[in-house]
């Protein structure tokens, strides 16, 4: 068994993580070497750095070792597992598989069919956000020996977040402006250009969630924007159909047919 590595040791690595990412952002080296600097962090069996596409809305894996079925999940189905929401919190520095709730664990396929059968003791999923508050993709450390406790690893993790999700961030492609005008473009090309009420597609998806009763927080989840964004969504929504609140914008979604998506 490999020595316990010192307070001293981690922050030492960790230094070197955040040297990794900051050559990945600039793209003078690769992500990989980012995983290979955390494993002096912390030991793990399996890890990797992936990143949220908004506009297929899946994850997409940059650099990782988990096997094929298990990387598969992590970037198709792992948002729609029932932990996802709960580590996505931005308040949140991550969720360290001993401290999931045992019920959560037990409803969650990503634990009961991909993590268990890897043998999976320990380990932590970190939700990475940029500094304009956009969800940007994930870190995902597993493990078959529990860690021990305190961890000086857990804190370092949290601190090395900024870099990683800069990183992740520096290889998703076009800018969110780009991002966001081709959302809109094969949003219009798939609506056929019969809009309702001339609203944008981004407001349709949120005129869609107000049929389902759901909070600003929980739109913001859902669509994965913030809260003050969806505000101004439902108030330019408001001013287009000349509607007096939300209610009055859910009811006149509902006799067009507008449902959420599942």
């Amino acid at each position: 068994m490999a020595a316990e590595r010192s307070t001293a040791d981690i922050l030492d690595a960790a230094v070197h993580v955040r040297e990794a990412a900051r050559s990945a952002t600039s793209g003078a080296a690769g992500v990989d070497g980012v995983l290979a600097a955390l494993s002096e962090v912390m030991e793990y069996d399996h890890a990797s750095l992936a990143r949220w596409d908004p506009l297929r809305r899946r994850h997409t894996t940059l650099a990782g070792s988990y096997p094929d079925d298990a990387t598969a999940y992590i970037e198709t189905r792992l948002h729609h597992d029932p932990v996802f929401p709960v580590l996505r919190s931005p308040a949140r520095g991550g969720l360290w598989l001993m401290d999931v709730p045992r019920q959560l664990l037990a409803a969650s396929p990503g634990f009961q069919q991909v993590l268990r059968p890897l043998g999976i003791e320990d380990g932590v999923a970190q939700c990475l956000f940029a500094a304009d508050g956009r969800y940007v993709g994930m870190l995902n450390v597993s493990t078959r020996r529990p860690r021990r406790a305190p961890d000086p690893a857990r804190a370092v993790v949290i601190l090395l977040t900024e870099a990683l999700a800069a990183a992740v961030d520096s290889h998703a492609g076009p800018p969110p402006e780009a991002r966001a005008a081709a959302d809109r473009a094969a949003a219009d090309r798939a609506a056929d250009g019969r809009r309702p009420g001339g609203l944008s597609p981004r407001e349709l998806q949120v005129l869609a969630e107000l049929t389902a009763g759901r909070t600003n927080r929980e739109i913001a989840g859902r669509l994965y924007i913030t809260p003050r964004t969806v505000g101004t969504h439902i108030e330019h929504i408001l001013a287009k159909l000349d509607l007096p609140n939300r209610a009055a914008a859910a009811a006149l979604a509902a006799t067009w047919g507008i449902e959420p998506s599942r």
